[in-house]
């Protein structure tokens, strides 16, 4: 992994074997980003673990076995419990350009993957923008303190 700060604006570089979730993650905590948006993610990655939230407030999950394209990839980092959370939302194309998309709950490099995120300042800080639960599902949803 490799990454540039400007101000606000962070650019990362993720290698083959890397986890999204746990490199954002590390970044999150190395450059003290309390909260920010992900903007935009590209690359390839393989067994991409997706899923949809459920009438009934249950996660499904689905593998997608084997190397995809990772076309788009939006979300953002928050505090849960005083640690980065992310939140991925991906499309992906297999290599019979079928596209899926939804929540991104894992996936690993495969080549690279190039993702920008915004830092958020002022009072939009993990002290004012956080994680919550939500009793009787499995999401865990944006929480602000005004």
């Amino acid at each position: 992994m490799d990454y540039l700060r400007s101000n606000e604006n962070l650019f990362v570089r993720l290698d083959p074997g890397e986890e999204l979730h746990e490199s954002l993650q590390e970044v999150a905590r190395v450059e003290g980003i309390g909260a920010a948006a992900v903007t935009s993610g590209i690359g390839r990655v393989e067994n991409a673990l997706m899923g949809h939230l459920d009438a009934q407030g249950a996660y499904q999950q689905n593998m997608l076995i084997g190397p995809v394209e990772l076309l788009s990839m939006q979300g953002n980092i928050a505090s849960l419990n005083g640690e980065p959370f992310t939140h991925l939302h991906v499309v992906v194309s297999d290599d019979e350009h079928i596209v899926h998309g939804g929540h991104l709950f894992e996936a690993r490099v495969t080549v690279t993957a190039e993702i920008h995120m915004r830092v958020l300042g002022g009072r939009i800080t993990d002290r004012f923008m956080h994680r919550c639960e939500i009793i009787g599902s499995d999401f865990v949803a944006l929480e602000f303190d005004k």
